[in-house]
């Protein structure tokens, strides 16, 4: 991190203020419709999928733009999209109908922002090689520790204040680009980014891909249990007295145990080599901590359940690009990290719907339950996915 260029330094600068500003808003989003505005976790779901359909079809457009256009050109017309929206949330967020919009506006903006910032950090840094990419991965999670953390504090004196300093660090942000990034705007490595749309030529290896699918099918389960922890349990937690500063200090917890945990993962990756058992072991951790958080009923239990959460996260979540980078036939390693992407994105938008139906009718103990079954599948997936392939080169 030490030897970067000053432009990878100014990219991790910005994406540090930028997810700031995002996460002073993203873990309240439930607390704020469900609690301050008294609408159905259902409803809630039925939003944050539409911000997270805005933000997939934001990354599309995006990643367009960087090819036809400018990095500098397009970052600014994102981020000013995501920036009139945060103005406009500030002094209409009372008004649901005005709430949703602006958040979908914002998920839209910010979508088309952040392909492009992964596609900068690896054309000004070519030499950097995974470097440059995990700069800016450490800068989102420590943007989400530093939001969390102040933002559950602004909120707990009041919300309005929330949304006032979501607007000021996406203007910070704005103001950072558009004086500091022009000079950056070279000649692009149009492989950087890379879009399913632009892959899809015609599916030539067949078992490759249907084993993509299944890996995937397993992925897309943990994101929907991972993403009940932004959504009802955020609720939940707020049912059970515990203060709001306190939930965002969670998220806190999150982001700062992933950037200070690096040298721990490097550890336990250079120990357990395979791939496969990072997500046998990462998905047993994560049904731990919803074993844990099932039965919490104070913050310091829901802190030990988030903790056990972000080991098993870090051990899942780069464990399935990097399988699904082995899996890729020669030339479709954009594409299938494309499908990898993309499938945690759906998950993103199903799962709030998912679980705020679920608690809605039933209550979140059978939730819990669900997805304690639910995160049994990956385990099955992810012992089949490659027999096929397997049983090819036996053969």
């Amino acid at each position: 991190m030490m030897h970067m260029p000053k432009q990878i330094w100014l990219l991790v600068i910005a994406t540090t203020v930028n997810v700031t500003g995002a996460s002073f808003l993203w873990p309240l989003n439930t607390i704020y419709m469900h609690n301050e505005l008294g609408k159905s976790l259902a409803f809630a779901g039925f939003i944050l999928m539409f911000n997270q359909g805005a933000s997939i079809a934001g990354n599309l457009i995006g990643g367009a733009l960087f090819d036809k256009f400018s990095a500098y050109k397009t970052i600014l017309y994102g981020t000013g999209l995501a920036v009139a929206a945060s103005i406009a949330m500030t002094f209409l967020h009372h008004n649901i109908l005005f709430y949703s919009i602006f958040l979908v506006m914002i998920g839209f903006g910010s979508g088309i922002t952040w392909p492009v910032m992964f596609a900068m950090a690896g054309s000004l840094w070519q030499e950097g090689g995974r470097r440059a990419f995990n700069s800016i991965y450490v800068a989102q999670n420590l943007g989400v520790a530093l939001g969390a953390t102040i933002g559950g504090y602004v909120a707990s004196i009041s919300f309005n204040y929330i949304f006032f300093a979501n607007a000021f660090l996406f203007i910070s942000f704005f103001l950072i680009v558009l004086l500091t990034f022009k000079h950056m705007d070279k000649e692009r490595d149009r492989q950087m980014h890379t879009t399913i749309i632009e892959q899809r030529g015609k599916i030539k290896n067949k078992a490759a891909f249907i084993a993509l699918f299944i890996l995937c099918s397993g992925f897309l389960i943990t994101w929907i249990a991972y993403s009940q922890w932004q959504s009802t349990i955020a609720s939940y937690t707020q049912d059970l007295d515990i203060p709001l500063e306190l939930y965002s200090s969670l998220w806190a917890i999150n982001g700062f145990l992933i950037v200070l945990g690096q040298p721990l993962l490097k550890w336990i990756t250079s120990k357990v080599t395979s791939e496969k058992m990072h997500i046998y072991i990462g998905n047993t951790i994560l049904l731990i901590s919803f074993i844990i958080a099932m039965v919490s009923d104070t913050f310091s239990m829901f802190a030990l359940a988030m903790i056990i959460l972000t080991i098993g996260e870090m051990l899942v979540w780069p464990a399935i690009p990097s399988l699904a980078n082995e899996l890729a036939p020669k030339g479709r390693t954009g594409f299938y990290q494309g499908i990898v992407n993309s499938i945690g994105a759906t998950g993103r938008m199903v799962g709030p719907v998912f679980g705020g139906f679920v608690v809605d009718i039933f209550n979140i103990e059978i939730l819990f339950f669900v997805l304690l079954f639910l995160l049994l599948i990956p385990y099955m997936t992810t012992f089949v996915y490659d027999r096929n392939i397997r049983m090819k080169r036996q053969s």
